[in-house]
């Protein structure tokens, strides 16, 4: 009965832990799906899970947080990624001043 007992407490004590890393994982995923859904391809960007004190040397942008609030995700656009503001015509060019 004891080590029943004991063993229960155990998996009680570790399931945060494994809940926690897949809270982060999950929410990873939904910022995915929704930038992909926007018409990014998954290829133009990349999400890095790192400590609260890392985020600011990640050199992207801060999009989610998890872990309790342990951890942020980072947004970096990648350099095969299709530019949009590259591609759109732009307003204000020199034929305009003629």
């Amino acid at each position: 009965m004891k080590k029943t007992l004991l063993a229960g407490l155990a998996v009680m004590m570790l399931a945060p832990l494994a809940v926690q890393a897949a809270t982060c994982e999950s929410v990873k995923a939904d910022i995915t799906r929704k930038i992909v859904a926007n018409g990014l391809p998954e290829s133009g960007f990349k999400l890095d899970i790192v400590p609260n004190d890392q985020a600011d040397q990640a050199g992207g942008q801060v999009v989610g947080h998890c872990g309790n609030d342990t951890q942020k995700i980072i947004y970096t656009k990648t350099t095969g990624a299709d530019d949009s503001a590259a591609s759109s015509p732009k307003t204000g060019t020199s034929q305009d001043s003629q």
